[in-house]
This record gives C-alpha cells, structure tokens and sequence, in this order.
C-alpha cells in the first residue's frame, strides 16, 4: 500500500465506526447512508488487509489491528480539526458525542449541571456514559474507548505527577475537588449517638464499595497498619447502592464527603469523622492528549470545570 493513494476520507468513516462499534450511527453521525459508511470500510478493509471491525449481534467488534490504528488516526484527525477550525468556535453548532466514563455517584453530582449547559448553548453535543469497573481509567483512555473520565484514581495521579513513562505522558489530567472520607451509618444506628473509636469502628458490621469486587479498600490497609481489621459482610460497586442499605441497616460504610447527597439517602444517613487517617479524596478529571486541542471537547472540560464550582459550594453548606 502507498500512503499517496490512500483517500483520507475513509480514516474519518473509520473513525466514526471506532467511536459508536455500529454502522448505522457511525452512518448518523456522518449523515452518510449505511451502505455508504459499509463501501467506505470495505475499501479501507482492502486497502490495508485488515477486516478491521467484525459484525455482532449488537454492532462491530475492532480487530486487534483496528484497536492498534485507530488512537493514531483520532489524534491526527484532531490535530487536522485543530488546525483548520476558526479561532471562534461556535458551540451552538457542534455534532458530536462523547464517552465519558465515572461511578455512579460522581455522575450524579457532574452530570446535571453539564446537561444544563447542552441544552442551554450545545443542542448538537451527545454525551453517552460508560461503565467505570476500575479506577485505572487510562487503558480506555489510550484505546479511545472513552474521551473523558472523572473520579479517585489514587494511582494515576501519582504517576503523573512523577511522569513515569510513555503512556502517562499521554494523558492529560484537571484536579477538580479534594475532600475527605468520612463514616456513614443510618441516622438511628447505635453508633451514631456514641463517639466512633477504634474498637466499636472493627468490631461493627461493614459494606464496602468496590467497582472490580476487590475484597478490601483502601480503610483496610490503613487498619491493617494499626494491627487491627474489620467484617466486610457486603461489597457492592455502586454508591447509590451503598446508600439504600447502610440506611436501612446496622451496616456503615466509609464514604466521600461530597458523595453522600448522591446516593439519594442524604436525609437519612449521619456522617462521622474516622478514628484513623486516610488520604484526601482526589477528584480529577482525565483526558488524552489527542483531545487537548478539540474546541468542543474543550468546551465540555470547561462545563465540567465550572459545575466543580456549583457543586463544592453546595457540599461545604451542607457540612
């Protein structure tokens, strides 16, 4: 294959396949025909022998090879966008979706004021949420899976910080809220009324929440340094979750400050300071490199920047 007859149009056809794995939206989104968008990947199937995306019940699955390409042609289509946009972007008039990926609760807490601010300003800005099962976001991010993620990743941002190798030197990142972890328990729990120590803290019944399942958090490390444990009875991997049933239970659990109001059970549930230290709670927010210069992902970095705002206001009332 020569690059000089190459038609550079396919990559965009590429691309809008990667980012919705379906025809018929990639189709939507380029305001193309279906058999349109399936002539185009065909061309580009034979032009580099690779089938490329594989047909599923439920759209297309990338090949190995397409995963591999397909981080290098977003970046370079953003750079072409980047360099052929006006200085004076106009929202208003952006077609386009973003994959952003947080848990539960951080979505309940961003979201509304950026839905706010599509409707208001962006009418043509999709916004479609992925599960977040890790708090290592960067594979997604590195694959384009995702465009965007916000949440804790304790170890993402040390190695940031530290610039530890290629692939972290990828990744953009935004801090946009530090807060604490403290005890959550029902208003009428036993403990609630008694000062938390260390002894009634182990000795009572716990819920953990753990996106991948994992078994212990971060509270346990801490114990286990003071020679002391606890009995997880239950871990579920979602906040809203952890809210219903520490609320109607003699469960606790240990929370973000800040995302207590999103499990819903704000009214019925007490917060209490922890008889050992942990580390502050880093909410960042993540993105590639490949995005930086994108006006409209940037517009949608600075919504989310300015709802951190709104959104601490409202915490720091309620404590």
């Amino acid at each position: 294959m020569s690059f000089l007859t190459l038609d550079l149009n396919l990559l965009r056809v590429f691309d809008a396949v990667m980012t919705e794995q379906n025809l018929t939206r990639a189709a939507n989104l380029l305001a193309m025909t279906q058999p349109a968008v399936s002539n185009a990947l065909r061309r580009l199937r034979d032009t580099l022998g690779d089938e490329l995306v594989i047909r599923t019940a439920h759209g297309v699955k990338p090949t190995s090879r397409a995963v591999e390409l397909w981080p290098i042609v977003r970046r370079a289509l953003s750079d072409l966008e980047a360099a052929v946009t006006p200085d004076t972007f106009d929202v208003s008039r952006a077609n386009t979706t973003f994959r952003m990926a947080m848990a539960d609760a951080t979505a309940a807490l961003w979201l509304p004021f950026l839905v706010r601010a599509i409707e208001r300003d962006a009418p043509g800005l999709n916004v479609r949420m992925v599960p977040l099962t890790t708090r290592e976001p960067r594979p997604m991010l590195l694959r384009g899976d995702i465009d965007l993620a916000i949440g804790f990743f304790p170890g993402v941002a040390a190695q940031l910080a530290s610039g530890q190798n290629t692939a972290v030197s990828q990744i953009r990142h935004e801090r946009l809220y530090t807060g604490e972890y403290v005890c959550v328990m029902r208003k009428n729990h036993p403990l609630a009324k008694e000062e938390l120590n260390l002894d009634n803290y182990c000795e009572a019944h716990h819920l953990l929440v753990s996106f991948s399942g994992r078994a212990k958090g971060l509270m346990d490390d801490a114990l286990s340094e003071l020679g002391r444990e606890r009995r997880i009875l239950l871990t579920v991997n979602q906040f809203f979750t952890a809210g219903k049933v520490v609320a109607s239970s003699d469960l606790i659990t240990v929370l973000p400050r800040h995302l207590i109001a999103a499990t819903g059970m704000e009214e019925a549930l007490v917060a209490k300071s922890l008889p050992f230290e942990l580390p502050d709670v880093h909410v960042d927010m993540l993105w590639h490199e490949r995005d930086a210069r994108n006006p409209a992902h940037k517009w949608l970095r600075e919504q989310l920047s300015a709802s951190t705002e709104e959104g601490v206001s409202r915490i720091k009332k309620r404590k």
